[in-house]
């Protein structure tokens, strides 16, 4: 095994300045975040997130489950199947237990780069390069519509010649059209080698029916991204090509819970699913 070049100190990576935030509308991202109990939202933000849990009161659980996910795929990874690079694409706000804090906690070593086109995450970025010194942890401003970019970017940190995971969570439902979704995800897929994972975290209604729907509907009007939701069978499809990981594509309370969640663990409109590049 040779050995890894240290890794790089990007523009970003000394910005003093945050750059310039709309703070008149809503954003995802910091939306999200205040649902996980976060600080970085203003009141346009917590308005939406309120508006969507008048009709949707059970988005913040939705919100935690997705968390919780993201805990046990990703020790999954490290611990099961010796994953140590992910590419965590769509990153959202830090807040805790975030990716490479999960994966350097089982593997110190692991390196993790996110990837984020929101400015405000970009001006957080010195949070999220946080990490274990025996491993790396950088970022990249760039679009998930761009994944040419975003895998040159993280060939910086990554070896894309090793396995690396690629992790999805809440990013894909603002690529409407699947055959837009299925051309990223083969790109993205396409310049790793085989042992590779992809992780994706999708919304739906299959569970709540007309309450998911209104609950996006006044996602789409607060906000400045569309969002559209996907049936579990569509979400499945994304998949093709790639080996679905017991127990396959379920909602993410029931994807491997814990011992102490099995009790509590039920289904709910956030669907999710782990597949492997043969």
């Amino acid at each position: 095994m040779g050995v890894r070049p240290s890794p790089p100190v990007h523009p970003w990576s000394t910005v003093t300045t945050p750059p310039l935030v709309d703070t008149t509308v809503s954003h995802s991202a910091r939306v999200w975040n205040y649902w996980l109990g976060g600080k970085d939202h203003y009141p346009v933000d917590r308005e939406a997130g309120e508006q969507i849990a008048a009709v949707l009161p059970e988005i913040v659980d939705i919100a935690l489950a997705t968390r919780s996910f993201l805990m046990r795929v990703v020790t999954h990874l490290v611990r099961s199947e010796g994953v140590d690079q992910f590419l965590d694409i769509g990153t959202g706000l830090p807040t805790a237990n975030n990716t490479h804090e999960v994966a350097q906690a089982a593997n110190p070593a692991a390196r993790v780069v996110y990837v984020d086109n929101d400015p405000l995450v970009l001006a957080h970025a010195r949070a999220l390069l946080s990490g274990a010194p025996e491993g790396a942890t950088d970022y990249v401003h760039a679009d998930l519509r761009d994944p040419a970019a975003i895998l040159a970017e993280a060939a910086r940190t990554l070896d894309l010649g090793r396995p690396v995971a690629v992790t999805l969570f809440g990013v894909l439902p603002f690529v409407g059209e699947d055959t837009e979704a299925r051309a990223i995800l083969d790109h993205l897929m396409g310049a790793l080698p085989p042992g590779s994972f992809l992780a994706i975290v999708h919304s739906t209604s299959a569970v709540t029916g007309e309450a998911m729907v209104e609950a996006v509907r006044r996602w789409n009007e607060a906000g400045s991204a569309v969002y559209h939701l996907r049936t579990p069978e569509r979400l499945t499809a994304l998949f093709d090509g790639l080996e679905l990981v017991e127990p396959g594509v379920v909602s993410c309370p029931l994807w491997r819970p814990e011992p102490a969640q099995v009790g509590w663990a039920r289904e709910m409109d956030e669907y999710c699913g782990l597949a492997r590049k043969p």
